[in-house]
Formats: C-alpha cells, sequence, structure tokens
C-alpha cells in the first residue's frame, strides 16, 4: 500500500466536516474524490499530501514514497517561465541534489516529456493558456519528485480546463506521457465524464454513510449503481428498524407487573435500537437533501424566433476569432458552445445577446427584444461586500417566486446556506456557495433565453444534476458555454465549435461530432504552429548564408507542389496517428494481446509517417 489513512476526522470552528473517514491507496489506483460542496473533500485532500493536520485519526505511508500535490489554484513567481518554474521545483528533488544544472536538465526532459516544445518553455507563464499551466503545474510537481511519484494528488484539476487540455489529463493519468508517470493519482472532481474515464475507484465523501464515505471499485457509472443499492438497503433498515422501535414503544408504554423477567436487558436493548436509528435517519436525511433547489422562470412569451445571426464575424488584434457564422435561436433551443480556450467563445456570446457588434454580418433581435438572464463564468455580478442576505433577497426579507411568498431564510435554505450565513458578507463565500447565490437570484427573474457561462465552475455533482434538470425543463432558449462533456450531452440540441482554421466554425448536433471537430481543430493548430516554427528554424540559417554564396537554392516544381501540399499531409498523418492511438486506447483490443500488439506496430507506424513528414517539411523549407 502506498497510503493507508484510518478514523481521520476535523472540524473546522464548531462544524464538523468529517468523522471517521478510512482511506487506502495501492500502485495502479486512481481514485475519484466526490462530495457535496463543504464535506471537506479538499481539507481531506491536503490531510493526505502532509499540508493540514486531522484533529484525529493517522496517515501511514511506507518510508520513502514520494507524494506530489498539485493543488486547484495554479501559483507561480512573478516572471517565471515554465522552464525557471520546473527548475525551481527540481532544486528540491532528491535526484538533482541542489544541483541547478541537473536541475534544469530534469525540468526540460520532464517539460518535453508532457507536451512543452523549446519556445513554449521559455515563455511567460501569465501568458500561458488555463490548460497550459495547469500541465506546468503539473509539470512541477514531478520535477519535484524526480519524475516518477508514487502518489499524485490533484485537487479539482478539470475546473477552467478547456476540452483539450480535459482530455490530455485523462490520458496522463492512465498513461503517462513517456516514462513520466504516477504511480497512483487521487483526485477531487465533479466532472462526471473525467470521472467515467478515469477511476479505478469512486469515494463520495458524505455524512450520508456510516463511516463518513462510501467508495466503489470501478467507473462513475459503477458507482451511481452501487450506491442507488446503498442507499436503498439503508432506507429499508431504517423502516425495519422503525417498526422494532414501535413495538418497544407499544411494550415499554405497559404497566410494570405486565413487564416480567429479563425486563432490564429488553430496555437496554430498545435504547440501542432508538440510538441506531436516529443514526440512520440522519443519514438517509444527508443522502435526501441533494442539491439546492434550482427552477428558471420563462416570461410565457410565445414569439417562434428570438434571435437571428447571419454571417457574423469578429477579430482581435488582427486573430480572426470566427466568421461566417448563422445561428438561430427560439424557444426550446438550447445552444453549446466549445472550443478551446480564448477561441472566442464569450465573444460569440455577446455578440448573440446584443452586448457587442460583429465586424461583419447582422444579428437581429425579437421585437421588443428578448429578456436574457446571465451567469456570468466571473462570479461578479454581486459586489463582494453584499450581505448574503440582501443579495438573495434585495427587497425586504420576503422572497416571491411563482406565486408564491417565503422568508429569506426559508429561501436560503433551499440552496445549501445554513442561517448564520445570511449575515456574512458575500466575499466570504466559497465558490460553490457564490455559484448558488447566483442561480438563487437568476431565479427571480422571468426569462425568455438563458445564458450559462461556465455555470458547472465549483458546484457539486447533486447540484449540476438538479440544474441540467431546472434546464432541460425551462420553455425559452438556453445558451450554454461549458467544457462539462456529460451537461452538453444531455442538453445541447445544438453545438456550434469554434477555434477553427482562419476562424471556421462548425456546426453539430451532437457531442460525439462536437469533439471530433474540437480534435480537427486542435491538429490543425498544431500543425500551423509547429510548421511557422520549423520555417522560422530554418529560415535564420538561410538569410544570413544568402549574401555570401550570392547563390540560393531553388525548389524544383514537384517540391514546390509537395510543399504546398505538405500541410494537408501532416493533417492527415496525425488523424491516422489519432486513430491509431483510439484503438490502443479501446479496452477491447487492451485484453487481446494479438490485437494489442498489431495495435501498436500501427501506433509505431504512425508515429514515424508523422516525424518524417515534419523532417521532410523542414527540409524543403530550408531548401527554399
Amino acid at each position: 500500500m502506498l497510503l493507508v489513512a484510518t478514523t481521520l476526522s476535523k472540524s473546522h470552528a464548531l462544524r464538523q466536516l468529517f468523522s471517521g473517514v478510512s482511506l487506502s491507496v495501492a500502485e495502479g489506483d486512481r481514485v475519484g474524490m466526490i462530495g457535496p460542496n463543504g464535506a471537506g473533500k479538499s481539507t481531506l485532500l491536503r490531510m493526505l499530501a502532509g499540508r493540514e493536520e486531522p484533529d484525529e485519526g493517522g496517515i501511514r505511508t511506507p518510508r520513502g514514497t514520494t507524494v506530489v500535490y498539485v493543488p486547484q489554484q495554479d501559483d507561480f513567481p512573478p516572471g517565471a517561465t515554465p522552464r525557471t518554474a520546473a527548475t525551481q521545483a527540481a532544486m528540491r528533488s532528491a535526484a538533482c541534489h541542489g544541483d541547478e544544472h541537473a536541475a534544469e536538465v530534469l525540468a526540460g526532459v520532464i517539460l518535453g516529456k508532457i507536451g512543452f516544445d523549446a519556445a513554449r518553455m521559455d515563455e511567460p507563464a501569465e501568458r500561458l493558456s488555463g490548460g497550459w499551466r495547469k500541465r506546468l503545474s503539473i509539470a512541477c510537481g514531478l520535477a519535484e519528485a524526480g519524475g516518477q511519484p508514487d502518489l499524485l494528488l490533484l485537487d479539482e484539476p478539470t475546473n477552467h480546463l478547456d476540452v483539450a487540455g480535459i482530455r490530455w489529463l485523462e490520458q496522463f493519468l492512465r498513461r503517462g506521457a513517456a516514462d513520466i508517470r504516477a504511480g497512483a493519482a487521487i483526485f477531487v472532481t465533479h466532472d462526471r465524464a473525467f470521472l467515467e474515464n478515469v477511476a479505478t475507484r469512486v469515494v463520495e465523501l458524505s455524512a450520508a454513510y456510516p463511516e463518513g464515505t462510501l467508495a466503489v471499485d470501478g467507473n462513475y457509472s459503477e458507482f451511481l449503481r452501487r450506491r442507488t443499492e446503498f442507499l436503498e438497503a439503508q432506507a429499508r433498515a431504517q423502516a425495519t428498524l422503525a417498526n422494532e422501535v414501535r413495538i418497544d414503544d407499544a411494550w415499554l408504554g405497559r404497566g410494570a407487573q405486565a413487564r416480567r423477567t429479563k425486563a432490564k436487558g429488553r430496555i437496554e436493548d430498545s435504547a440501542e435500537r432508538r440510538e441506531e436509528l436516529g443514526a440512520l435517519a440522519a443519514r438517509n436525511a444527508a443522502a435526501a437533501q441533494g442539491g439546492a433547489r434550482v427552477d428558471f422562470t420563462g416570461s410565457g412569451r410565445r414569439t417562434r424566433r428570438l434571435v437571428q445571426a447571419a454571417g457574423i464575424a469578429k477579430a482581435f488584434d488582427g486573430r480572426t476569432l470566427f466568421r461566417g457564422v448563422d445561428l438561430e435561436l427560439a424557444p426550446g433551443d438550447r445552444l453549446g458552445l466549445m472550443g478551446p480556450n480564448g477561441a472566442g467563445k464569450t465573444t460569440l456570446l455577446r455578440i448573440l445577446t446584443g452586448d457587442l457588434a460583429p465586424d461583419a454580418g447582422t444579428v437581429k433581435l425579437s421585437d421588443p427584444p428578448p429578456r436574457i438572464v446571465t451567469l456570468g463564468q466571473r462570479r461578479t455580478d454581486i459586489p463582494p461586500q453584499t450581505l448574503l442576505r440582501d443579495a438573495l433577497c434585495p427587497l425586504g426579507e420576503v422572497v416571491h417566486f411563482r406565486d408564491r411568498s417565503m422568508h429569506i431564510t426559508a429561501w436560503a435554505r433551499g440552496f445549501l446556506f445554513r442561517d448564520a450565513q445570511l449575515l456574512q458578507p458575500v466575499s466570504s463565500l466559497s465558490g460553490g456557495e457564490l455559484a448558488r447565490a447566483h442561480l438563487a437570484r437568476m431565479m427571480l427573474e422571468p426569462a425568455d433565453i438563458l445564458v450559462l457561462d461556465e455555470p458547472t465552475n465549483d458546484l457539486d455533482i447533486p447540484t449540476l444534476e438538479v440544474l441540467e434538470d431546472a434546464v432541460e425543463t425551462f420553455p425559452g432558449a438556453v445558451v450554454l458555454v461549458t467544457h462539462d462533456r456529460a451537461m452538453l450531452g444531455r442538453l445541447a440540441t445544438s453545438i456550434a465549435v469554434v477555434g477553427g482554421p482562419n476562424g471556421e466554425v462548425a456546426q453539430v448536433t451532437s457531442l460525439e461530432q462536437a469533439l471530433a471537430a474540437l480534435e480537427r481543430h486542435s491538429d490543425a493548430a498544431d500543425a500551423r504552429e509547429r510548421g511557422a516554427r520549423a520555417a522560422a528554424r530554418s529560415a535564420e540559417p538561410v538569410a544570413a548564408a544568402a549574401p555570401a554564396s550570392g547563390n540560393r537554392r531553388r525548389l524544383s516544381f514537384k517540391e514546390q507542389r509537395e510543399l504546398e501540399g505538405m500541410e494537408a499531409a501532416i493533417l492527415a498523418a496525425e488523424e491516422s496517428h489519432s486513430r491509431a492511438e483510439a484503438v490502443l486506447n479501446d479496452p477491447a483490443v487492451a485484453a487481446d494481446h494479438v490485437r494489442m500488439a498489431a495495435a501498436c506496430k500501427e501506433l509505431e507506424r504512425a508515429q514515424q509517417a508523422v516525424a518524417a513528414l515534419y523532417a521532410r517539411w523542414q527540409e524543403l523549407e530550408s531548401k527554399r
């Protein structure tokens, strides 16, 4: 075992987060940790990393075990580059013995093996996208462990990652990168697709279970099945025990003369049953609590067309974000927007809702304009010093919702807030609590169009599921910007994928088609970037030598044609490489050693073909 934790307990102030939690991790485990907001998942992860002490219980790891902890928030020194940040982390590695040169070599090797090329290694960290910053955080952790940690602990690793970053992380946790990998991993996440694809065991931290956790071997689907069985059995146990307690009550209510021998023993047994019934009732009540009560209100408007966009385009700083986009929104439509971070999803969103003018094309809103209610990605609509009471109910202490009135405390409890929190400022809320406060505000405004920009950030799974139900039954139109594949797969009736070559936007009707479009866009972008860098590297010596030689080598007609088609050839070769990699990852292939061997050979051939094409491209560019 790499780690054994027994009967851990932790309290903050007067509130107990968890009690009696035990957990073990062996080589090869990938443990997904889930639970309601506020259950103490991040606190437990810090305990396992040795960053926080439990109130009770203990944690054991074998001598020499290397544990790497990657927190939710990235933290790099000002002006740091990936190379300097990873080198600084490697200096703490026992493998480098404080030798700066050895640390820099180790940092460069690790960065290269998880996808950083030479140019990106020296780019300022603050200019990296969220996905690359997360890779850098993991690289720093790996460097600190000499490249081979025994146990990798990740807190909300998919938060703010785009789909490409999430899929890279999935592959890294399953297979590693070259010879860089972790012996085992524990990750806190609310991303259901990530859990499905990566976890070998799912652990839920919740007061609904006897020892504070329910652990199930398998992926998220298996966990859901087993959890349902457990909770149903626990509910039946409560009903059975309640019947026994009623019989005890009837017996205890009889006169003293009617209770004959062994009365004392039966009274003690009855007290134990009553105590057990109370504990069962409390656990079942926690299980039934679920997520916040989210339910959006439509305006009742019956307009057939709310928004119509024709040929819209937008560019920033000379870069085309998108062009030629035709979209229509009507009641009942649920449009998903996908694409890499920085590709223009929020910009397209603002154009569709009339907040920003396009460079080209037109956007027509219905007359009168539709009522639009927005959940912003940064959750900044409520001033930080606003009391939670005023944020949830700006007018008095009575909330009016769908012809019903209720006191602010009842309304707040529906969003899982404690009464004491009502007098606290919004700035004191956690990320999940702040998201719930915004959802509560949105529910008070009847809408024609709901705009949800990254709604899943910081929300726990029970609240996500309630949110999905609310969006699914909302009678108006919905625009949904999210990297949550489970939510898009369930809700979206159409998906627009931005970030394509030259501003291309792919419009599809299923999540599978959207993921394929994202893959094509990513491959094209990588090919262009590598080609540009190869051309820049090869052009420098040629430019310097040209004046001295007085001669310039020219491409033949055949070579010119070959160079013109090189980008398309590389794209096709990389698509073949992706298909070969997908075959290799197929569990059915992995279970058949003959097919596995053939798949490995095919992947090797595809890798060699891609490498050969890049070498030829550089050769032709150099000759030109």
